[in-house]
């Protein structure tokens, strides 16, 4: 399938690894002939950088910054010219009940992720309804549409990000921008291992045992499903789509 993608622009945030990254390939793949990856670290964005190089003829930059600082969004939204698709990817929230998740961990990381989506949603729907077009494809966390005690500050967030996704979609065609988002459920990444690590430390006294956690009827995704979906969203085939929020879990969600 023709996603009609080529020679359009794109900037990821958190495009250095896991679904980021993955949404960096799939979209030079089907045709985006620029790509800005942007993420805190400089030395793990070349590296993905150089990797969609090698394997496409895209153009590829990168952007070190952190998105915690809306000063530091307007910097990067004056840099350049807006791209005809935004995919914000970046910020992790901890996991933790509200007594173990204390305010400080929990504004730094609604800095990032819930401030930082905002900030450069603001910027970037200013620049696309002037100019008439683009897409804003906001990947959330599936932790808003089913929220838990123990990933409270991540629920929190995530459902405030899926209010705004749907929001600013809903009433946005008229200015020719969408705005939509997908909400992941368990992906295989270094961020998820992480976090089992630390589960398994504490349920199972070692962080080796991290894979017994998992469920192997219903192992995690690829960070790859959730790219190819950003891609097909992004594209002119979903220009009727806006204003909705997509979770893509394997199910774990209705079950």
């Amino acid at each position: 399938m023709d996603l009609q993608l080529k020679g359009r622009s794109a900037w990821i945030t958190g495009g250095s690894k896991g679904i980021g990254r993955a949404c960096g390939q799939i979209l030079a793949d089907e045709g985006c002939s620029s790509i800005l990856l942007i993420s805190r670290t400089k030395d793990d964005l070349e590296v993905a950088a150089e990797n969609i190089r090698q394997k496409t003829d895209a153009s590829v930059e990168i952007y070190p910054a952190d998105l915690s600082d809306g000063e530091v969004v307007r910097e990067l939204w004056a840099s350049r010219p807006a791209p005809d698709i935004l995919v914000n990817n970046a910020g992790a929230i901890p996991a933790g009940t509200l007594i173990d998740v204390d305010e400080d961990r929990w504004r730094e990381a609604w800095d990032l992720k819930v401030f930082g989506y905002i900030n450069m949603c603001r910027e970037a729907f200013s620049r696309m309804t002037e100019r008439g077009s683009g897409v804003i494809v906001n990947v959330i966390g599936a932790g808003g549409d089913k929220p838990t005690a123990t990933y409270i500050a991540g629920g929190g967030g995530n459902a405030a990000l899926m209010a705004i996704t749907k929001a600013l979609g809903a009433t946005s065609t008229p200015k020719g921008v969408r705005v939509v988002g997908i909400n992941p459920g368990l992906i295989w990444t270094e961020r998820l291992e992480t976090q089992m690590r630390r589960h398994a430390t504490r349920r199972l006294g070692s962080p080796d045992r991290w894979q017994e956690l998992l469920d192997p009827k219903n192992p995690p995704g690829k960070p790859e499903h959730i790219a190819s979906m950003v891609a097909f969203l992004a594209s002119d085939l979903s220009s009727n789509t806006t204003g909705v929020v997509f979770t893509i879990d394997g199910g774990s969600s209705a079950r």
